[in-house]
């Protein structure tokens, strides 16, 4: 049976608990270990990202068990997903601390920069997710939020896989799934029908 509402939450904490202690008492060093965190963050966040991004999107084109499972816990699996981001966030962090050279060869400011506003609409995002607070922000701003910052979440995404996928063909797997979705979302939006339901709507 799948997990649903927070026990999905608590069962993403596990397994990036898990995965941390693994990295990090496998590795030969701590930025090895870091390295090895950023690595599988970033693609069980993308898996979960994706989820939530698609969620209402499957629930229109494919209407059955599974994603009616996904589009109730679409919710959770967004919080599930900035859990995961963060863990990633602070792995950054670390390898900034022990290895200052080796993190500024694989990144740049511009990055940097980029990559703290998606930061920016993470936080936003699943500080919204809790109903007093989204009820507060009212049902426009909510919208607003939720769909440009998924939008610019998905953007992130492809330039951060796509640049790596021009140099190592096992990162196209993950451009593949990407571009699914945007897919996915682009055949939703002309299938006629009711819309899958959400607390404010459908903005993403």
């Amino acid at each position: 049976m799948m997990p649903n509402r927070w026990r999905l939450t608590g069962s993403a904490a596990l397994l990036l608990l898990a995965m941390v202690l693994a990295m990090y008492g496998l590795a030969s060093d701590t930025a090895e270990a870091s390295r090895l965190v950023i690595r599988w963050t970033a693609r069980l966040s993308l898996v979960l990202f994706l989820m939530a991004f698609t969620a209402s999107a499957w629930a229109r084109l494919v209407p059955n068990g599974f994603t009616l499972w996904q589009v109730r816990n679409r919710r959770y699996l967004g919080l599930s997903f900035a859990l995961s981001h963060i863990v990633h966030l602070a792995a950054i962090g670390t390898l900034l601390a022990v290895n200052e050279a080796l993190f500024w060869q694989l990144t740049n400011m511009a990055t940097i920069f980029a990559g703290g506003l998606a930061y920016v609409f993470i936080l936003l995002m699943a500080v919204t997710s809790f109903d007093p607070v989204a009820s507060a922000i009212g049902r426009r701003a909510w919208r607003w939020l939720h769909g440009f910052g998924a939008w610019y979440i998905w953007m992130s995404f492809v330039f951060t896989f796509g640049k790596r996928a021009v140099m190592d063909g096992s990162y196209l797997p993950a451009m593949a799934l990407i571009f699914a979705a945007l897919g996915i979302r682009l055949l939703a939006c002309f299938r006629p029908g009711d819309r899958a339901p959400s607390q404010y709507g459908n903005p993403t």
